[in-house]
């Protein structure tokens, strides 16, 4: 049975040990990093949003790690029409000096390297994502870009939150927190080439038969696009933890508009010991319905077939046709990584605490299948 926390309490206890297993819909956890006991090195913390736009065909995605050994800070940009992206990344060694990553999802984070710049600030309701590099590419080759976006959470609004043991090891812990949902509101400006004022280009996937209209104002400008509050949203996945060295993780998150309410959900398993709880859960105008184990059904010999997701109590069944696998592969000194995660549109159903049946249709958000020796 998961265990649900409903007061606040200290994550950790004299030893190290996580005080209470479970989940909770807020951050309850206080997360001090000096109670930690296990080596400085098995820590591992991250601030990563995702920001799509599901109409017009775009995104961008954002990371601040600090993984101990090292630290990677990377920026992402997205383009559905035409199943393109492109990242550019930083990693620095040894960077618990440069990467002062707070102890809350709330505070100041900042980097400023040779290939990009990147700021989170969060002030209550309100996180503000600021962005540079000179060496992103579109698909055209127009090289550059800079913005900001404004990510606004509903009052109210419930978050997934887990704090999970592993049985091998008492002091490693997994404490993370999912917000889904926010209204995005921004900018982004790519290359230096000005467009004619008012062009819309639009690309339909056929595979997907869904139809993305990218609108461009330019005129005076470079080639701007932007994120609307109505349509557009975004998803903070904050992460603190001490982790053991290898660990092979499935996730899933989903932000978006169905007949004018607001559904997500964040779906994810593989790690730590989740007898007390899991991250599963589905969010509905900002309340949580909370599912219990699901599964990921994938063709491993190509991630861009179909994949199926669902759980074990008929309360989710949904097929994921990826539009793009944004893969990498890291081997550098401790750490190694494959990561595939796709972008593309979940088609289903999913069944709320109250009953209600929820049908997804042509919904843009990503899964993803990773593998991290840390």
């Amino acid at each position: 049975m998961q265990n649900r926390i409903t007061k606040k309490l200290p994550l950790l206890d004299e030893k190290g040990h996580i005080t209470e297993p479970g989940w909770a819909s807020s951050p309850l956890w206080e997360y001090k990093r000096e109670k930690i006991k296990a080596p400085v090195w098995r820590i591992k913390e991250w601030d990563y949003y995702a920001v799509l736009s599901e109409k017009k065909g775009y995104g961008l995605t954002f990371t601040i790690s600090n993984l101990s050994y090292t630290g990677l800070i990377a920026i992402c940009y997205l383009d559905f029409n035409h199943r393109y992206y492109h990242q550019i990344d930083e990693m620095i060694f040894f960077p618990s000096g440069r990467l002062k990553l707070s102890e809350s999802d709330e505070g100041v984070v900042s980097f400023k390297g040779k290939k990009l710049s990147l700021k989170f600030e969060t002030d209550k309701e309100k996180r503000t994502i600021s962005f540079s590099s000179p060496f992103i590419k579109d698909y055209d080759g127009n090289t550059g870009i800079k913005g900001e976006i404004t990510l606004y959470e509903k009052a109210g609004s419930d978050r997934i939150v887990i704090a999970t043991p592993w049985k091998e090891n008492p002091r490693a812990f997994y404490y993370n927190q999912k917000v889904n949902c926010l209204s995005a509101d921004g900018y982004f400006i790519l290359g230096e080439d000005e467009l004619p004022r008012g062009r819309t280009e639009g690309r339909e996937s056929k595979e997907n038969n869904i139809k993305f209209n990218k609108s461009i104002e330019a005129g005076s400008e470079k080639n701007k696009f932007y994120f609307e509050k109505s349509e557009d949203f975004g998803v903070l996945d904050w992460g603190r933890g001490v982790w053991t060295y290898k660990n092979r993780w499935y996730w899933s998150s989903l932000s978006t508009k169905i007949d004018d309410h607001l559904f997500g959900w964040n779906l994810g398993y593989g790690f730590s010991d989740r007898t007390s709880a899991t991250e599963n859960a589905l969010f509905y105008d900002g309340k949580i319905s909370k599912l219990d184990d699901v599964k990921f059904i994938i063709d491993k010999s190509d991630y861009m077939k179909r994949w199926k997701i669902v759980d074990n109590q008929d309360r989710l069944n949904i097929d994921f046709l990826p539009i793009l696998n944004r893969k990498s592969k890291t081997d550098v000194v401790f750490i190694k990584s494959i990561q595939n995660q796709l972008f593309g549109s979940f088609n289903g159903y999913a069944i709320l605490d109250d009953g209600k049946r929820v049908e997804i249709k042509d919904k843009i958000g990503f899964a993803e299948d990773v593998v991290n020796l840390w």
